[in-house]
């Protein structure tokens, strides 16, 4: 079990800021999005723009492995808009 967080976009896509999600302990990042994705489809959307990290590193949307321990953070931070 693993806690996601939403910030700014995604929390507002979402309609909450965190949960916690039931996922294999290795699972591939891509994977793991799209687990997530699967409970919030407008995700989709800003899919391309956010940054994805795991237990505060930043991960790529890709094929690597992650070997997640009960109560790893995940956060969905999307993009910093400047003015």
């Amino acid at each position: 079990v693993v806690e996601v967080l939403y910030f700014a976009k995604s929390a507002e896509i979402a309609g909450i800021r965190s949960e916690t999600i039931s996922v294999p302990q290795e699972i591939k990042a891509l994977q793991l999005w799209n687990e997530i994705e699967t409970r919030h489809p407008g995700l989709a959307d800003v899919r391309n723009q956010v940054i994805f990290a795991v237990r505060q590193e930043y991960v790529e949307l890709g094929d690597q492995l992650l070997l997640l321990q009960s109560g790893d953070e995940i956060a969905i931070i999307p993009p910093i808009s400047g003015g």
